[in-house]
């Protein structure tokens, strides 16, 4: 059984990771855009791509993650209450 409540700490860092890759990428993209280099030009934007792909991976997780909380502690609070 995944234990939903203790994600936090990985969820900062996946976190960390795509905004890494959000950065990095928009680095590779502008070098290869001001050397000619196309193909730099294109792995920076992919890098970018799957950075924010990523991102918005994270933000649904963790909205999943709050709701099955949510879930959690309300039916947690009513079998106390009926014990």
């Amino acid at each position: 059984m995944i234990n939903i409540r203790n994600t936090k700490g990985c969820v900062k860092m996946g976190k960390l990771k795509n905004e890494s890759d959000k950065v990095v990428g928009k680095t590779k993209e502008g070098l290869g855009e001001a050397s000619g280099d196309d193909k730099m030009k294109l792995k920076g934007k992919l890098q970018n791509a799957s950075g924010k792909a990523k991102e918005k991976l994270e933000d649904a997780k963790d909205k999943v993650a709050e709701k099955a909380n949510e879930f959690l502690d309300k039916h947690e609070k009513k079998n106390k209450e009926d014990n």
